[in-house]
């Protein structure tokens, strides 16, 4: 697996990118707010309506974030989306794609570190989602409770997301997929769906300012586990994800 990296060069910040990144930031956090406390409510309701009504949350801030700051998304290769729940392994570079993938891809739950179910009102409404949330700093029992627990999500019909590199990485570098989601492939037999797309190129991992463009997630050709190790099958997804990923790079565009 190759580890090298680009340069990136990104558009000056005007005072014009700073204000509308300002205003996309508010609707953000009022939006937060406005559905914690209904979204706890809903916890008695069964996933698909807990899932319906929460990820009009996401909906909602990637309209936003095109009102505000005219950064919208295309979305490519939806005709490789199997029939079936998925393990889905997707490039992690920015904030974007935790709410698009709510919004493009069925009912999930996520692979996360469980210190975010602690935020205020927004780990409230990620904790009613059920996610697969682990401790990170124990590692073996850490990995068999994803294990098992993405074993019964993929059994109740839920996709799971998986996030391999475990941080946001920034646009033109590279880091080793873990082998968590392949594993859990490789035991269930669901098929894995590799996902790459240019988020950090708008929207910069812990950055403020949000780029105007389009953002292109794209979906690749389902990763069949049969007859595959794990090691075999996170090679796959590493290897298109990545070549990928630098092509969406290299084709993007401001409209700053």
């Amino acid at each position: 697996m190759s580890n090298q990296n680009t340069e990136i060069r990104f558009p000056p910040v005007t005072m014009r990118l700073r204000l509308r990144s300002t205003l996309f930031a508010l609707g953000y956090c009022l939006s937060t707010l406005v559905y914690a406390l209904p979204s706890v409510l809903t916890f008695p309701l069964p996933f698909r309506y807990r899932y319906a009504f929460i990820s009009q949350w996401a909906r909602f801030n990637l309209w936003w974030l095109g009102v505000t700051c005219d950064l919208r998304y295309r979305v490519e290769g939806r005709e490789h989306l199997p029939s079936q729940p998925a393990v889905v392994l997707c490039k992690h570079q920015s904030a974007w794609e935790t709410l698009a993938l709510q919004v493009v891809l069925p009912p999930q739950v996520w692979l996360l570190k469980r210190e975010l179910l602690w935020i205020p009102f927004f780990g409230w409404g990620l904790a009613v989602l059920e996610p697969i949330a682990i401790d990170r700093r124990a590692r073996s029992s850490a990995l068999r409770q994803f294990l098992d627990q993405g074993e019964a999500r993929l059994r109740d019909g839920r996709w799971v997301i998986v996030f391999p590199e475990g941080t946001r990485i920034a646009p033109g570098r590279t880091a080793k997929f873990h082998p968590g989601g392949a594993k859990l492939a490789e035991r269930t037999g669901a098929p894995v769906v590799p996902i790459a797309h240019n988020a950090g190129m708008h929207w910069r991992r812990r950055g403020f300012i949000k780029f105007p463009g389009t953002v292109v997630l794209r979906i690749g050709p389902v990763i069949s586990p049969r007859g595959l190790t794990a090691t075999q099958i996170n090679e796959r997804a590493f290897a298109w994800v990545e070549v990928a990923t630098r092509e969406l790079e290299a084709m993007t565009e401001y409209r700053c």
